[in-house]
């Protein structure tokens, strides 16, 4: 909630680093790795002040690094300011700084083209670790354009049952903020309640949106319940764009990190985060701010990606901290798998672009949704990406009677009320799908009471 109180929980440190570092042209290696607490209290450490961890990954951004620093007294040494650490040994090195973080631990992005650099980091005592930077990208299919005058209920919104809690009055938004962390908001949009906005991408001055993706995903999850256009789950929640995306809809983890950064710091007023990107790879350093950022009290949603793979293998979706959201198809509005097939699959069915796998922890409609789009539009879009906001409007809705619910508390419940495989359609919005990949049946998001 906007005031809710930070620090709800206390936090358990790991001592986990071994080494060996291995040093290769183009890529950077330790026999080293960070467990994920799954009761969501650890964040990482190293017990050797001259080992830095390194992500063993292939390069996927040349020369662009994210370090984090020692944040606690480790051998006399104190902990240092992220920006005075570059000015103090890194200004006149040639290096590139691109951002400083101090909320989801003390770090920065870099730019490092001379090796030699990177070999006085290695051996640097303040230095926790150093990553390879990657590129994440949004999670969506085709798109059809929409014109829109009277209010429509989304069927994806229906086939949750997501309308049987509406308030029918925009005087009466729900109270709960959520994060959209993407390519902006359309910060004008008429059906939309943005409350704050900032952008992290170079060239621009705000987080309007110059691609459509985030401002469909803000309406899926919360488009407000007035007399035109569409409806969210959360309708009329309060906004937050966070543009960490390009034009393109694809960003830099380490510009990610920095969106989170900024939850982090305000989570004395975000409940929920949307995160519907990712990548197929797994960031050691984006999962200490995914960590950080559920530790401070966010709960954390995010896309199980579109490659008709095992969700294991992509971040920020394989973090068993989140809330990772596979896609069915559903076309219209109601369980039993009546409705028309479509190019992903049939009725009622796991959509085929959909990852899967135990990693997953509910599935939400995800293919021809209907929602807000840039200028002031409406478009129908179709991903996983699309799947994941209506995960996070049903944890804002929760959270407005829940207020000091923890988010694994907002995850067991989202988990415990949606349908289940032995659950048996009721006509309506209680049913499961079918078509699942594994022997792994996530439930399937439902929003009314059962």
């Amino acid at each position: 909630m906007k005031y809710r109180k930070i620090a709800k929980y206390d936090f358990m440190i790991l001592l986990i680093f071994l080494s060996s570092i291995l040093l290769f042209p183009n890529i950077l290696e330790v026999n080293s790795q960070i467990e994920i607490n799954k009761t969501d209290k650890s964040i990482f450490m190293n017990n050797n002040q001259n080992q830095n961890y390194f992500d063993d990954e292939s390069i996927k951004i040349p020369n662009q690094f994210i370090i984090y620093l020692r944040d606690t007294n480790y051998n006399g040494l104190n902990s240092i300011d992220p920006l005075e650490f570059y000015e103090e040994q890194l200004k006149d090195t040639g290096t590139e700084l691109l951002f400083t973080y101090n909320h989801v631990a003390k770090g920065l992005a870099i730019k490092i083209p001379d090796e030699s650099v990177l070999e006085l980091l290695k051996s640097n005592p303040v230095v926790e670790y150093i990553g390879q930077d990657r590129v994440v990208s949004i999670f969506n299919h085709q798109k059809t354009f929409a014109q829109q005058t009277e209010q429509e209920l989304p069927m994806g919104i229906d086939r949750v049952d997501g309308d049987l809690n509406f308030i029918q009055d925009d005087m009466h938004s729900i109270n709960t903020d959520i994060a959209i962390l993407d390519t902006g908001i359309d910060l004008d949009h008429n059906d939309l309640n943005v409350y704050q906005q900032t952008t992290f991408i170079s060239g621009t001055n705000t987080a309007d949106d110059d691609h459509g993706h985030g401002t469909h995903i803000a309406g899926i999850a919360a488009a407000k319940n007035n007399s035109f256009g569409t409806v969210g789950i959360a309708p009329g929640a309060r906004l937050w764009a966070i543009k960490v995306l390009e034009e393109n809809g694809a960003g830099d983890i380490s510009t990610l990190i920095k969106g989170l950064d900024y939850v982090v710091q305000n989570s004395d007023q975000i409940d929920v985060a949307v995160l519907s990107l990712g990548c197929e790879c797994n960031s050691r350093a984006l999962n200490v701010a995914v960590n950080q950022a559920v530790n401070a009290g966010i709960t954390l949603v995010v896309a199980a990606g579109n490659d008709g793979k095992n969700a294991r293998t992509f971040s920020p979706a394989n973090n068993p901290n989140v809330i990772a959201v596979s896609a069915i198809v559903d076309t219209d509005g109601k369980c039993g798998g009546n409705g028309q097939n479509t190019m992903y699959g049939a009725d009622d069915t796991l959509a085929s672009f959909s990852n899967y796998g135990d990693v997953v922890d509910i599935a939400a409609p995800g293919v021809e949704i209907f929602s807000t789009y840039k200028s002031g539009s409406y478009a129908s879009l179709t991903g996983t990406s699309m799947a994941a906001p209506h995960v996070a409007g049903a944890a804002a809705l929760y959270l407005s009677t829940h207020q000091n619910s923890s988010p694994v508390e907002v995850k067991n419940h989202l988990i415990a009320s949606g349908s289940h495989i032995s659950d048996f359609c009721d006509g309506n919005g209680l049913g499961y799908f079918a078509a699942d990949k594994d022997n792994f049946h996530e439930p399937l998001l439902y929003v009314a009471n059962k």
